[in-house]
């Protein structure tokens, strides 16, 4: 099974703007496999997410990584991920490439 492009979808996150992802059915694999989850994050709460770590982390992330941040508090709250687990966030983008957002 393979991912479904959607017109609509159009995120701020030129990284999160993928008409059809190559690996699309290796991630769906994946998740299956591990009985895992996906999820969507809203524009303004990645922009939120980019500007809480820049205030307190002192770097401006990508909208791409700061939408990490607001996946994985909300796999928290959901139970998703243990409060007790281990969690690795990665910015590979910098929020600099993006100045007509902040």
């Amino acid at each position: 099974m393979v991912a479904v492009p959607s017109e609509e979808c159009a995120p701020i996150a030129d990284g999160l703007r993928v008409p059809k992802a190559v690996g699309d059915f290796l991630l769906l694999d994946a998740l299956r496999a591990s009985q895992g989850t996906a999820w969507a994050v809203p524009d303004a709460a990645l922009l939120d997410a980019a500007r809480r770590m820049a205030r307190y982390a002192g770097a401006l992330p990508s909208p791409e990584a700061a939408a990490c941040l607001v996946a994985q508090q909300a796999l928290l709250d959901q139970g998703w991920i243990g409060r007790e687990e281990t969690v690795v966030l990665f910015n590979a983008g910098a929020g600099l490439k993006y100045p007509h957002l902040f």
